[in-house]
């Protein structure tokens, strides 16, 4: 009996690691998170339960992983992104460490790097920037310490989870030193084929971003005009990111 922690990438099902693949191909009990690609979910063996977490609470999800695990089942707990990037992956494999359950984590490909470069934007590049900073942008509007941390920090800032508190957000980091001009972008599903981009000063963000749906990843810094560069030499030459 094992239960795997597997990230299964940042939306394109074939963003998913060989290994995360295969564990999931041969699983009891697939428990995948409302993100996850129905491609990948389809991959499942033909005879396995399938449960979605979408009516769930996190103490539900930690309950059912440990009582499969103790029916001696091969458990995939399929989790969008990486386990461990605010996907509540400690939180669960916690939980099974409590319980006794043997676990193992598979990391999954992060939205981090991953949804920025969808859209052709580096993170870093040389002579622009050397650092990245990442938040929950749900919660950071009411942290004035972590809006000024974000401000003042240099390089470039990415916020999961930022589109529905994004004029706040923005609001709270120009008030805490960010330049207002500062190149910035947000990216709703990314690496999918319904991908969509706007950049535009931080300022401005929160009006050109307020018809975009979610999931969509907030970046903030001058690598937004690199990537607004490599759009339009990738338009010229119809490249893709693959």
């Amino acid at each position: 009996m094992t239960v795997h922690l597997v990230g299964a990438g940042p939306g394109d099902p074939g963003l998913i690691t060989a290994r995360g693949l295969d564990l999931v191909r041969a699983c009891d009990v697939l428990v995948y998170d409302v993100l996850v690609s129905p491609e990948l979910v389809a991959e499942a063996p033909a005879d396995a339960l399938l449960i979605s977490r979408a009516p769930l609470r996190q103490a539900e999800i930690d309950g059912l992983l440990v009582e499969y695990g103790r029916a001696g089942l091969d458990v995939v707990r399929l989790k969008g992104g990486d386990p461990f990037v605010f996907g509540r992956g400690g939180e669960e494999a916690l939980a099974l460490a409590a319980a006794g359950i043997p676990f193992t984590v598979t990391p999954g490909v992060s939205s981090i790097a991953a949804v920025p470069s969808a859209a052709m934007i580096p993170v870093t590049h040389r002579g622009v920037s050397d650092r990245v900073t990442i938040a929950n942008g749900h919660g950071v509007p009411d942290d004035p310490e972590a809006l000024t941390a974000l401000a003042r920090g240099g390089g470039t800032i990415v916020l999961f989870m930022g589109l529905e508190r994004l004029g706040e957000l923005v609001s709270g980091l120009v008030a805490a030193g960010l330049d207002p001009s500062t190149p910035a972008a947000v990216v709703a599903n990314g690496t999918l084929p319904q991908q969509e981009i706007v950049s535009g000063a931080v300022d401005e963000l929160a009006e050109l971003a307020s018809a975009l749906p979610t999931p969509a990843l907030v970046v903030i810094g001058d690598v937004v005009d690199v990537g607004r560069r490599l759009r339009a030499a990738a338009e010229r030459h119809h490249a893709v990111v693959a």
